[in-house]
């Protein structure tokens, strides 16, 4: 059973992008093209939030916006790094109609 669990990927991580000014200065494009896939950046100076940079349209109240796109601009999620559905590959499984239990008994015999 450990070494199940060992494979386990876990998302309960909150990931706020922080840098100082200097580091700005040292890495724009890599910080560039993060906020070009939508990520949030603050920016620090003497240890306190100066400044945000954000992907274009993202501090308009107007544009509606997915929930994934909230997460990412917010920094809680990263986008995908590749193009593409990550599900496209996967099995289409489409479960009889009825209820959980009703399935379940089913699945057992006990129906």
């Amino acid at each position: 059973m450990a070494g199940e669990l060992a494979d386990v990927a876990t998302c309960g991580y909150i990931w706020i992008v922080q840098t100082g000014i200097r580091n700005l200065k040292d890495n724009l494009s890599r910080y560039i093209r993060r906020i070009e896939a939508g990520e949030r950046i603050s920016v620090t100076a003497h240890g306190r939030v100066v400044a945000e940079l954000v992907p274009p349209g993202a501090g308009s109240r107007t544009a509606r916006r997915s929930r994934f796109h909230e997460l990412v601009a917010t920094g809680v999620i990263r986008p995908p790094v590749e193009a593409g559905d990550p599900l496209e590959d996967w099995p289409d499984i489409r479960l009889p109609r009825g209820t959980a239990a009703d399935l379940i008994d089913s699945d057992r015999g006990e129906a």
